[in-house]
């Protein structure tokens, strides 16, 4: 039957999704390789990987790296920091996010074209690095949690998302809220809210994994080192070639150190990104419905 349909499309169409398919598949081999590298190269023995690269023979692999990595308490440190702030961060954006569309996407809102000009100048112009440092400095906020939540807890862009998605609602839904005599704040709560799940859903993801991947706010902002996440200690293992004290303070070969330094590189890489590979299949779903619907109109 398929065979059927390909034979009946134009020649044109047909190298079209010919090239498209071959891209594609191209594409998915590239992302596929470095994972299964990473995956593999993470068990292997630091002698073996070093001199003969990955090796699909489990007899030469080990859990050394791992059995470090788990055993270090700064890993897991900045295991719980990254958690935290992400789990804060996307709960604090998304609720503001969510509560600053809901009013830009009424057309009954004064001065909303005001409001949206004033939002969009915010995504192309910006304070600067030194002027943001000194204003979370006088708001007393340096070295805690909060100067790497807040300064990036609002989203124009999420919010432009969120706000065409309510667009899109059928106004006939608020209409009758308000005949059945529902306020502005039952309206939202109780009734745009438990529709709005897939764009929630959306934005949601997109906010935890954008903290949970950011460590530059938290390599400026915090300065000890129990408040620092995950990411920055994966900063210096993968970019600074420095682990943390322990993990490979017992090699005394300087070779020995640096072979067991790159195998903790890769099971540092696994351990890391565990948390976003659970977390896609739950929410891939929502992504057709929050994304596509969300910016068709303007």
């Amino acid at each position: 039957m398929r065979k059927r349909k390909f034979a009946n499309i134009p020649f044109s169409d047909k190298v079209l999704l010919s090239f498209s398919f071959v891209f594609l598949g191209l594409f998915v081999v590239a992302v596929i390789v470095p994972i299964v590298y990473i995956i593999i190269a993470s068990f292997m023995d630091p002698v073996t990987l070093q001199n003969s690269g990955i090796s699909f023979d489990m007899s030469k692999w080990t859990t050394t790296a791992y059995e470090r990595v788990l055993s270090n308490p700064q890993i897991w440190t900045g295991f719980r920091n990254a958690i935290v702030y992400s789990v804060l961060f996307t709960v604090i954006s998304v609720g503001v996010t969510l509560l600053a569309a809901y009013p830009m996407s009424r057309k009954d809102f004064k001065g909303r074209k005001f409001f949206n000009l004033i939002f969009v100048i915010t995504m192309f112009f910006g304070g600067g690095l030194i002027p943001t440092y000194l204003l979370i400095s006088d708001m007393g906020l340096l070295n805690s949690m909060w100067a790497v939540i807040l300064p990036g807890a609002f989203s124009v862009w999420n919010m432009i998302i969120a706000r065409t998605y309510y667009q899109n609602i059928p106004s006939e839904l608020r209409e009758a809220a308000e005949v059945d005599g529902a306020s502005d704040l039952v309206y939202f709560f109780k009734i745009l809210l438990p529709v709005c799940t897939p764009v929630i859903t959306v934005l949601a993801l997109w906010q935890f994994v954008g903290m949970w991947n950011s460590y530059f706010d938290a390599m400026i902002y915090l300065n000890d080192a129990a408040k620092q996440p995950l990411q920055l200690v994966l900063r210096s293992i993968l970019i600074q070639n420095q682990p943390e004290s322990g993990m490979i303070a017992d090699m005394q070969s300087t070779a020995a150190r640096a072979q067991l330094a790159e195998l903790l590189k890769y099971a540092t890489i696994i351990i890391s990104s565990l948390p976003l590979l659970i977390m896609y299949p739950f929410f891939q779903k929502y992504f057709d419905s929050g994304i596509m619907v969300g910016s068709v109109k303007g």
